[in-house]
């Protein structure tokens, strides 16, 4: 099968599937603020990846690119959403424009729809020093993701089987590119021990891709005659990748994916830790579903009510809602007991009055 048609595969599989919302953030809970001395007026939205300023801690997360006339469209749309809203955004992996130059673009029409925004470029973790430049060159992009994928490569019938020398190729790219390089999962969670490899590099941030959004090796399985079922429930869920994570790094940036979908979903990860919260699989059924207009509109409210609930909590920032009490329950409460992480670190925190 052409990579060509792969990617068009994805695009559908992946809103046939939709999301199962197993994320974990059902888990999670505030710690109400009776008393938050707090203006909606004052709450201020402004994040970073790296050194990337962004004016939300929300953005358009890796979703296509490399199939033809029906991903040049939704990357269009894409582009033009993020201009219209000042959000960053992540293109798909961009392999398939550097094997097949007609597939160009399909990627660069993100960069004609938002010239003056931030536009992160995208590669797999099979990629080169000279694959990532010309990645970069061929979005003008402001930073690159490489994303981790074994489990999808596994699942995939024409996909990879071997995995050696990533970490040595990431670290080629670090110190080979003039951009920021975030290191991705995708949909299967990144653990403390991936993180504390990972944070030996001189890498600005990591997207933890946890278990719970858009499902790679469902997706896969979907075009696979005998399927690897084992594959469809692996992975480590999105809230308990986040405080792993944080739990062995407060140098790099921690961006939060895998099934977010509401500003409350938002405004938990940023608590448990997260810097930034990506999404794709959400936006890209609005989009399917409500057009440009409606997803431009959606993200206003998400904005619009992540202010609330930060001035219900009694914050003015997102570094302030970094620490806020919160009670972890449930599934993920076990998981991060077994994993050693002390969850009363969260629940003990104290509140900021005034």
């Amino acid at each position: 099968m052409s990579r060509k048609k792969r990617k068009s595969d994805h695009l559908h599989y992946a809103l046939k599937k939709g999301q199962k919302g197993l994320s974990g953030f059902e888990d999670i809970t505030f710690v109400h603020n009776s008393l938050p001395e707090s203006s909606l007026s004052e709450i201020k939205l402004n994040s970073r990846i790296g050194e990337l300023s962004l004016s939300s801690p929300i953005f358009i997360n890796a979703m296509t690119g490399g199939g033809g006339k029906k991903t040049y469209e939704v990357n269009k749309q894409l582009g033009f959403v993020a201009s219209q809203t000042g959000l960053a955004i992540a293109v798909g992996s961009q392999m398939s424009a550097i094997k097949d130059q007609s597939e160009r673009k399909t990627f660069e029409v993100v960069r004609e729809q938002n010239p003056n925004g931030i536009v992160i470029g995208n590669l797999g973790m099979e990629a080169t020093v000279d694959h990532a430049k010309m990645a970069i060159d061929m979005i003008g992009a402001d930073a690159l993701q490489i994303h981790l994928n074994v489990i999808q490569e596994l699942t995939m019938p024409e996909g990879d089987r071997c995995f050696k020398g990533v970490f040595e190729r990431i670290n080629d790219i670090v110190t080979s590119v003039n951009v920021p390089v975030i290191v991705k999962e995708v949909g299967f969670g990144l653990s403390m021990e991936a993180v504390r490899l990972l944070s030996a590099l001189n890498i600005c941030a990591v997207d933890i891709g946890g278990y719970g959004g858009t499902n790679f090796a469902e997706i896969e399985n979907e075009r696979r005659a005998r399927m690897l079922t084992f594959f469809n429930e692996w992975g480590i869920q999105t809230t308990s990748s986040i405080v792993e994570a944080k739990t062995i790094t407060n140098s790099l940036t921690i961006i939060a994916s895998g099934g977010i979908q509401t500003s409350l979903d938002i405004a938990k990860a940023i608590s448990l830790g997260a810097d930034a919260v990506g999404i794709a699989g959400f936006f890209l059924k609005l989009l399917v579903e409500k057009g440009t207009e409606g997803l431009i509109k959606e993200i206003q409210l998400l904005n619009e009510e992540l202010k609330f609930m930060m001035t219900a909590l009694g914050v003015k920032n997102i570094a302030e809602l970094q620490n806020i009490p919160l009670v972890i329950t449930g599934e993920t409460h076990h998981w991060l007991t077994e994993r050693g992480i002390d969850t009363t670190l969260y629940s003990r925190r104290k509140i900021k009055n005034g």
